[in-house]
């Protein structure tokens, strides 16, 4: 049977809701967002030779060094331009790791958590503070690997030395902050997560160049026509596994008994507690990537006239390669697991459970509930992991045996589907709000007559 909120969905009126005020200025302000950070993706860092750097990258996607490109595509383009924003979001990424590990493990920040706006609000700044310092030691390797890269008339840096490393690193420090503000005002005032909207601006926008050098291939010859067709049957297929996947519930019977309230006595209840199959969603792979991402990154720069034990290093974390997904499967197990249980506590659950009266259906309530809760999302977590490391894996090992210049893998589609879904979600939430206050109003005027 089709509940009330379904049908009220279905019966939406898009154009006359996107007229109105609130949720109209909210998409535009989102779209004037996004197209602000796409601007800033072609302001260069200044001291950079254009061509000379177009040459290192062409060099280092002939290598096979295909963690470069997938920077590149998370980065929007910024950082093949080498803009003031090559870094993107990840430093505050990376930081808000660090951050989510310190409050699990310190009991002083698990403390300033509890303490609701206040103690986030103390937790979000120190995460600020990671940032800059994240940012500015990124941006000084940066810097000392652009200046290790090429030599004599093909160097990639025109005037190397101190001067050129503090320029970079303020700006790189001062672009970073720039994206991490704007995606704060995006949640704020405009529609879905600013710093996931900002990942995905910078994927779909690299999408038709992707796109359009796979034609090529098929074009000139280098790929026949079953394999384009292949990889986007691929492509469509892992799509409709990631919808399909995060839309998944395991929902827990949860019973309430009768009650006195006063005088009256009420019904007794049944309601369901839905346990996602994916409770982490986009976040695994989104952390794994970034941990991963600028350490191979320079590594690569540094490789470029550097020491032999660099370029192995840098060859050895080469997308595709047996340590790089290794390292990528780890990374995405075990942030599954650890948001999974920031996300949703059993013991918590529990105890509210027992707190309202409610209790699942031959599990006796507190403890034991607890116990039954956390080996049913054990079970969830596992099967999610499994799905994650094979909706990223799989392409990236496809991309790098085919050699294939189409970066969109499975972590960026991932990421692409999710966001899109959620963006979506809050849009239909905004919506549904104006229906709703629309029939109070007609209630209200026809309590009147």
């Amino acid at each position: 049977m089709v509940s009330a909120a379904e049908q009220l969905a279905a019966n939406m009126n898009f154009g006359a809701l996107v007229k109105r005020g609130e949720l109209r200025n909210r998409i535009l302000f989102t779209l004037g967002a996004l197209i602000v950070y796409r601007l800033c993706t072609y302001v260069p860092l200044p001291g950079i030779d254009p061509i000379a750097l177009k040459t290192i990258f062409a060099q280092l996607q002939q290598q096979g060094r295909g963690l470069v490109g997938m920077m590149d595509l998370f980065s929007g383009g910024a950082l093949s331009r080498m803009s003031i924003i090559a870094l993107n979001i990840m430093p505050y990424i990376s930081s808000s790791i660090i951050m989510t590990l310190l409050t699990s493990m310190s009991p002083s920040l698990s403390a300033m958590k509890k303490e609701g706006g206040a103690g986030r609000k103390k937790i979000n700044q120190y995460t600020r503070i990671g940032t800059v310092i994240l940012t500015a030691l990124q941006g000084y390797a940066l810097a000392v690997g652009l200046e290790g890269a090429g030599s004599g008339a093909s160097s990639v840096v025109i005037d190397p030395g101190m001067f050129f490393r503090a320029t970079t690193v303020v700006t790189l420090v001062g672009g970073t902050m720039f994206l991490m503000w704007l995606g704060e005002q995006i949640t704020a005032r405009g529609v879905g997560n600013g710093i996931s909207l900002i990942i995905f601006a910078g994927i779909v926008a690299q999408l038709p160049a992707a796109l359009a050098s796979t034609f090529e291939l098929g074009r000139t010859g280098a790929f026949s026509p079953a394999i384009i067709i292949s990889l986007l049957l691929l492509a469509l297929g892992l799509i409709y596994l990631i919808i399909w996947v995060e839309r998944a519930q395991r929902r827990l019977i949860v019973q309430y008994p009768k009650r006195q309230t006063g005088n009256r006595m009420t019904q007794s209840d049944t309601s369901h507690l839905p346990l996602k199959l994916n409770t982490a969603g986009v976040i695994p792979p989104i952390f794994a990537s970034s941990l991963l991402f600028m350490p191979t990154t320079i590594a690569s720069f540094s490789a470029q006239g550097g020491p032999e034990w660099l370029g192995t290093i840098s060859a050895l974390l080469g997308q595709g390669q047996p340590l790089y997904i290794s390292f990528y499967v780890a990374g995405i197990v075990f942030f599954a697991f650890f948001y999974t249980g920031i996300v949703f506590n059993p013991d918590d659950t529990a105890d509210n459970l027992k707190q309202f009266g409610g209790f699942l259906p031959g599990i006796r309530p507190g403890e034991k509930t607890a116990r039954y809760l956390e080996y049913v999302l054990t079970r969830l977590t596992t099967v999610g992991a499994i799905y994650l490391s094979v909706v990223c894996v799989i392409p990236e090992l496809l991309i790098s045996r085919l050699a294939v210049p189409f970066y969109l893998g499975g972590t960026s589609l991932l990421i692409v589907v999710n966001v899109t879904m959620d963006t979506v979600s809050q849009i239909h939430s905004h919506m549904m709000a104006h229906q709703y206050e629309g029939l109070i109003k007609k209630a209200r005027l026809r309590g009147r007559r």
